[in-house]
């Protein structure tokens, strides 16, 4: 994911960002083995993921190689010149110049092994913690892999394949496709709702082109909310907020929904778009937007569309475990800020730097941030929203995820 853009490739392979909801656990406890909570963060130009204790200090408890088969893959991609003009594009546009080796990751239940979907790869992988070695490989449809999400029992992961238009769903433990849906243009996020009953996923259409004023917006293409069972993988309901933001008078807002948060009864959805400083909320029975935040923009930031990462303007929401507050990353404002759920109203602006995730600590006392620009993850209060420490990780950290590995791990070359 962000890995960021060049704007004089033609969009060949698009497609990015969105969102998390809660702070849903990624692997459930296995009680046959001592088990230790942790956060997954993706360095996804390093090609590593840092992993670090899941609360207090945040201390680095190891490291992992998501690529471990790079020269296989790379030699692959030479060899066919398709394959090699989607993953230059890949490159050039969505990575900034860099190679996106980790978007999202997700820890099996029994905490030995670890589900990455790598962009530039195309595929999805689970890498075994104790020795850094693939157990399995899935190649996604067509030519990236975007967000992920894990199903509430640990057992089914979702993957968006951003160039074909679908999702496809695994199972964690062999890889196996156990069925996918089409959805809007360039999948973005994924969401397990409803205890695993169903799964939402928000289209994002084309990022990282440069018609980004709201007349050209109809050029982004068609996005929208798939809802779909996550047994049968129907489509059950779709949601275009074109017509909800219309309806309030937003016709020059976009329709892109990114990252989103729901409440912990699943009756409202807190969601970013592109290129607004601020989030919505949308009531999900009555199937409107109730309530609008725009938070402050900062006088540093260029007011040219165009600069801005891949059309998010404010990039990563995540909500406390009690619904009482959320967290938003303001991702080309250079801060994050916690808000009031009731009142709207913003705390303190943490200032970081180019901020593009937001999830919750193990604890549930703290959000979250990574912060790509300055490689590292940081954390703040939600109680006071203040910065309470900031962690280094490794080069472009992104993707940030609670999960599990085996309580005396400490990385493979320590075993």
């Amino acid at each position: 994911m962000p890995a960021f853009r060049s704007r004089h490739i033609c969009s060949v392979a698009a497609a990015l960002v969105l969102t998390v909801a809660a702070p849903a656990t990624a692997a459930t406890a296995d009680s046959s083995a001592a088990l230790r909570e942790v956060l997954f963060v993706g360095n996804n130009w390093d090609g590593t993921a840092t992993v670090l204790k899941s609360s207090g200090d945040f201390a680095e408890v190891g490291q992992i190689n998501v690529v471990p088969d790079k020269a296989q893959r790379i030699a692959e991609i030479n060899a066919d010149p398709i394959k090699w003009i989607y993953y230059t594009a890949i490159r050039n546009q969505v990575g900034q110049g860099h190679d996106q080796y980790v978007d999202d990751m997700y820890s099996t239940p029994d905490g030995t092994s670890v589900v990455v979907s790598r962009p530039s790869f195309a595929d999805v992988v689970s890498i075994d913690l104790a020795t850094d070695k693939i157990n399995w490989r899935f190649p996604v449809a067509g030519y990236r892999a975007d967000h992920m999400a894990v199903s509430p029992d640990g057992t089914k992961v979702a993957v968006s394949a951003s160039t074909a238009d679908k999702v496809q769903v695994l199972d964690i433990n062999t890889g196996k496709e156990l069925g996918e849906f089409g959805t809007g243009d360039k999948p973005h996020e994924n969401v397990f709702t409803n205890g695993g009953k169903y799964i939402w996923n928000m289209s994002i259409g084309e990022v990282n082109t440069s018609l980004d004023d709201p007349s050209a917006d109809w050029t982004k293409g068609d996005r929208h909310i798939t809802v779909v069972d996550a047994t049968t993988y129907k489509t059950v309901k779709t949601i275009d907020m074109r017509d909800r933001l219309d309806a309030i008078g937003l016709k020059d807002f976009s329709d892109a929904v990114r990252p989103a948060a729901f409440t912990p009864d699943w009756s409202k959805m807190y969601f970013q778009v592109s290129f607004f400083n601020g989030f919505l909320e949308y009531d999900i029975a009555a199937d409107k937007i109730t309530r609008v935040k725009t938070l402050p923009a900062s006088p540093a930031t260029n007011p040219d569309r165009t600069t801005w990462l891949l059309d998010s303007r404010h990039h990563g929401i995540s909500m406390s475990p009690d619904g009482s507050k959320l967290c938003v990353a303001g991702t080309m404002d250079n801060y994050a800020t916690v808000v009031d759920r009731a009142t709207l109203q913003e705390g303190p602006l943490v200032t970081a730097s180019t901020p593009y995730w937001a999830t919750v600590s193990g604890d549930g006392k703290d959000c979250i941030i990574s912060e790509s620009g300055a490689d590292q993850v940081t954390a703040i209060d939600f109680a006071t929203g203040q910065k309470v420490t900031s962690v280094p990780v490794g080069d472009h950290p992104q993707r940030v995820r609670l999960g599990h590995v085996q309580a005396d791990w400490t990385g493979a070359s320590a075993n």
